[in-house]
């Protein structure tokens, strides 16, 4: 069985209510190397889809594990491939399920294996809260760049 993922979200695991939240899930391929028979082997877990609940309703299933705002060159709050966008204010868990596909090399080459494997669910607490943003430098139709455009 591959490690337990975890679930993070973007930034510091608070949401702004009407703001896309970014989420991620820690989760990658991963070989674990033992012994069956005497014989010793590798497994190879991939993960295929992550679905991200959001706690309040708002699901997505996902290929990806997410990418952090910065990675990606994103501004914050930006949509993302697994952003969410919380509607009320309140504290929400937010979890994914990670599914895997398997292979196995007893030393000959990777053989897969059939059908898929789901680990276990991981949750992480998300505060949503109200914010009110001021521009203090012209409208965004003058500055699409300013703080809260």
């Amino acid at each position: 069985m591959p490690t337990n993922a975890t679930v993070t979200g973007e930034p510091d695991n608070v949401a702004v209510v009407g703001l896309p939240a970014n989420f991620l899930s820690s989760a990658n391929t991963e070989t674990i190397p033992g012994t069956i028979l005497g014989r010793p082997l590798t497994i190879r877990f991939t993960p295929v889809n992550y679905a991200f609940d959001y706690g309040d309703g708002g699901r997505r299933d996902s290929n990806s594990a997410g990418t952090a705002w910065d990675a990606s060159g994103r501004a914050q709050f930006t949509p993302t491939d697994t952003s969410h966008v919380y509607k009320q204010p309140g504290r929400y868990t937010a979890t994914v399920i990670v599914t895997y596909t398997a292979d196995i090399d007893l030393g000959a080459g990777w053989i897969p294996i059939n059908g898929t494997l789901n680990g276990p669910p991981a949750s992480q607490e998300i505060r949503v809260v109200k914010a009110r943003t001021a521009l203090v430098q012209g409208t965004c139709q003058e500055r699409l760049s300013a703080p809260g455009c």
